[in-house]
């Protein structure tokens, strides 16, 4: 049977079954229409982006802009949370496959962000099998049986509330076309989800709520309002029905929350420290700053000065304008077979979220469902209400621009180098595999870890640096050591194999990426070349003229 798609629409993904109806020819009219009209703006976002990197490169400063100055002095308030989410005191996060969605939804969070973009690799199956996850969650039609165990799954009485994250602006989907051109991976997911979600939605009393990701400027914080606003209209639905979070991940973001929250202040509920891309970004926009040079990974805490400014400011902005103001991803997941291990872990967890809670954050986020308890037990002690919005500001000295852009006193080491290419290239392979969201070493890593780890050695390589133990950083020995540690990773496998061949992939990446002059914007950009490479166009979709 042939699959009709609207005028200009091509869908060059394979049609597996129950992708027609996700992908009706209505759904796609949507897309194209979200396409027609804000891909051209996206494109100048992203120019922008770049123009205000080789401002930064030349010597600019990063400022509160004074065009805005009135904005920041007004006296004004975002709209009030809906009520399912005034309480977000514990969220879980991961990647939208089946299993995990239903594990998620049951793991006793207040809420579960479904997430498209770092959690997940883009791939086709997994981009649309999560729409159709997604969209049985919330008719509550969802269940998965594993093959292996046998053990069903089902969606228990009282779930996490649902909030999904599409793909940042940089991101395309290649495998459906308008008019030639690859539609945004941001307007694919979103655009998606609300078609087929917004209903049901409405009838369980709950709405269609987005975190909003990678943001860098008031001007891409507007384009999604007009973006959201559009899609109410074509879709029939009230204004501030569509509710946003903004994941404050990028350091140009930090100097214009205010901005922001303005801007998307009919749609927007909070911000949200988004701390390891926010490290990745302190390096890429600072990269012609020897003086912001970074210490090894793993000493770059929320405790160093410029990470603590940045959570300040977060908490302050959101709760003078009403928002709720969410902390950050813990990392850590449980370590079997080592109780000591796991012990150490679940403290590093409690440290983290007793910080959280007695900054003023409004809730937190955790990677794995053994950890909701803990998170929940430090909020539910030393935050008796449903959020903080009424807690009067801490902070008694506002946060200077020197203050977040103060570097971190620490050491670079051999083992931060070597610990971080073999991070990169294990989950630069676990991405080209399919797997977004991967385990490793009693972490869960996603796409931002391995960004923080290429950024660091090419900083490090960029400045010749030098370790503690007195070994130079350079393009040889880089280049040395990747091969050396992507071999050892390779041995781990089974040669000849598929794993085997996508860790050389993943090791040849990150020397490109680690030993070129220019820094890539993203890992996921080239990575998304290599997934896509054998993309053809099927013979399975036909077009006619509306």
């Amino acid at each position: 049977m042939t699959h009709v798609s609207p005028s200009g629409v091509e869908v060059l993904g394979h049609l597996e079954p129950g992708y027609r109806e996700i992908l009706s020819h209505e759904a796609l009219s949507f897309l194209a229409g979200l396409h027609r009209r804000f891909n051209k703006r996206r494109h100048s976002l992203l120019r922008y982006r770049k123009e205000r990197q080789a401002e930064l490169d030349a010597g600019a400063d990063l400022l509160f802009p004074h065009e805005t100055a009135d904005i920041r002095a007004g006296d004004w308030k975002v709209r009030p949370a809906p009520a399912d989410l005034q309480d977000r005191r514990v969220e879980i996060t991961g990647p939208v496959d089946r299993k995990m969605v239903i594990n998620a939804l049951n793991s006793g969070a207040k809420c579960f962000m479904a997430d498209f973009e770092d959690a997940s690799a883009p791939q086709w199956k997994n981009m649309v099998d999560g729409q159709i996850n997604l969209r049985d969650a919330n008719r509550r039609e969802i269940a998965f049986t594993d093959e292996k165990t046998g053990k069903h799954y089902d969606i228990g009485d009282n779930p996490a509330v649902l909030i999904v994250r599409p793909r940042g602006l940089h991101l395309d989907e290649r495998h459906v076309l308008v008019n030639g051109q690859a539609l945004s991976g941001s307007l694919f997911d979103f655009g998606l989800y609300l078609f087929h979600n917004h209903q049901a939605l409405k009838e369980r009393k709950t709405g269609p709520y987005f975190y909003l990701p990678k943001m860098e400027s008031r001007y891409e914080a507007r384009w999604w309002n007009v973006v959201i606003q559009h899609a109410e209209d074509e879709l029939g639905l009230e204004r501030g029905t569509v509710r946003a979070t903004v994941l404050v991940e990028t350091i140009p973001a930090t100097f214009e929350l205010d901005e922001i929250l303005y801007e998307l202040k009919e749609h927007i509920v909070g911000l949200n420290c988004g701390r390891w891309d926010y490290i990745f970004s302190y390096i890429k926009r600072l990269r012609s700053r020897p003086e912001c040079v970074l210490p090894d990974r793993a000493s770059v805490s929320m405790t160093v000065p410029f990470m603590r400014a940045y959570a300040r400011r977060v908490i302050s902005v959101c709760h003078r304008r009403g928002a709720h103001a969410m902390g950050g991803m813990s990392a850590f997941i449980p370590v079997k077979n080592d109780a000591a291990a796991n012990k150490a872990a679940e403290d590093k967890v409690y440290e983290d979220k007793l910080r959280e809670v007695t900054d003023g954050h409004d809730g937190t986020w955790v990677a794995h469902p053994a950890l909701v308890p803990i998170a929940k037990a430090v909020f539910d002690e030393h935050m008796p209400n449903a959020n903080q919005l009424d807690r009067e500001d801490d902070n008694v000295l506002p946060v200077t621009s020197a203050a977040l852009l103060e570097a971190p006193v620490g050491d670079i080491t051999d083992a931060g180098v070597e610990g971080n290419i073999d991070v990169a290239i294990r989950y630069i392979a676990s991405w080209l595999s399919g797997r977004g969201a991967a385990p490793i070493h009693n972490l869960m890593e996603d796409a931002a870890t391995a960004e923080i780890a290429r950024a660091q050695l090419w900083q490090w390589r960029k400045y010749e640096k030098s370790t503690a133990e007195g070994n130079a950083i350079t393009a040889d020995s880089l280049q040395a050591q990747i091969a050396a540690i992507g071999s050892a990773i390779a041995a781990e496998v089974e040669e000849g194999g598929v794993m085997h061949r996508l860790i050389g992939q993943a090791a040849e990446l990150l020397e490109t990426l680690v030993l070129s002059d220019d820094f890539v914007e993203f890992l996921t950009l080239p990575a998304y070349e290599l997934i896509t490479a054998d993309l053809k166009k099927p013979m399975a979709l036909a077009e006619f003229d509306d």
